[in-house]
């Protein structure tokens, strides 16, 4: 499937000798991320801590280096975070999203180390036109080569396979609670087969297969539905798209049937708006899910991922 989009770069000075002060806020609501009477887990950003407190359950105290509202590919850890890190049992993250973070996990004494990407088969949805730039985990890409996607929550079906692995790797690292976290997984992975599932009924019989997003976080799920996904600004969502871009867009608006341009909640839809306005078409939010706040369509991964399936279903004119 066709996904525009540009890759960010960054690097992180990395300390980790003190001890961890304060809190940070945490999906599970914990204040404490190391040193308690549980599994302790720092979780890189909101998909990586959703595994880690349904896969975990009971057993595990969670914290999250992304702050909710906070745009995760902007993180810049802090001395408080790399102490974090330290006092903590494992590390779960995602390597190419967020640099600081990689640069962090890779260089801290945390014993159990979990990256997400190499639980599956991270994919380029590259077109080599020129709208690519590179800078995900692999080192040695320059601007205008592809690099592969690391946005795989956005479809459940890998995001289950990536579910399996972070259980085993729960089990292996706490053993005493390995049933519990079998058991945990399984139910997980059940619900998001369910979605799946929802996804590709709701999305097979659609008038248009074109959508045009804000940034191009939604290449996995483009790619596993049959869809096309126009970004604007790529996979960097503070990015300026050019002005020949935007007259593109313009132009495959009314050549594939765009009805809607999507925004989303983390980052200023003002871009968004104004292509929508020239072109008139409408607006509507797709959320890629790096962030849950009060604005957003829902309490929780399933729930936002369902009002996405909603939102898609209505712009492209499903069934």
């Amino acid at each position: 499937m066709n996904v525009r989009r540009h890759y960010i770069s960054g690097l992180a000075t990395v300390s980790a000798t003190a001890l961890a002060l304060g809190a940070l806020s945490a999906c599970s609501g914990s204040a404490v991320a190391g040193n308690t009477d549980k599994f302790d887990v720092v979780a890189s950003f909101y998909p990586m801590a959703y595994l880690a407190e349904r896969i975990g359950g009971r057993h595990v105290n969670v914290t999250s280096l992304t702050e909710p509202g906070q745009e995760p590919h902007d993180l810049e850890i802090s001395a408080r975070q790399r102490a974090q890190l330290e006092e903590s049992d494992a590390a779960l993250y995602l390597k190419g999203l967020q640099p600081t973070v990689d640069e962090a996990v890779a260089q801290s004494g945390v014993k159990t180390k979990i990256d997400t990407a190499a639980l599956t088969t991270l994919e380029d949805f590259g077109t080599g036109d020129g709208h690519d730039e590179a800078g995900s985990g692999e080192e040695g890409h320059a601007e205008g080569e592809h690099a592969r996607d690391p946005h795989l929550w956005l479809d459940p079906a890998k995001y289950a396979e990536v579910a399996r692995g972070v259980g085993t790797a729960f089990a292996k690292a706490d053993p005493d609670h390995a049933a519990d976290y079998k058991k945990n997984t399984a139910g997980l992975v059940e619900k998001l087969t369910a979605l799946d599932t929802a996804f590709e009924e709701g999305l097979r019989d659609t008038k248009s297969k074109v959508f045009f997003t804000n940034h191009a976080s939604f290449g996995y799920l483009a790619h596993r539905y049959g869809l096309t996904q126009e970004a604007i600004s790529g996979l960097d969502p503070e990015s300026e798209p050019s002005a020949a871009r935007v007259r593109e867009l313009q132009r495959e608006a009314g050549a594939d049937g765009v009805t809607t341009v999507f925004y989303e909640t983390l980052v200023s839809d003002k871009t968004a708006r104004t292509l929508a306005r020239d072109a008139g078409l409408r607006t509507d939010v797709l959320d890629p899910l790096e962030g849950i706040t009060d604005t957003s369509r829902g309490h929780d991964y399933m729930q936002v991922m369902e009002s996405n399936l909603d939102a898609l279903k209505k712009a492209l004119g499903g069934k």
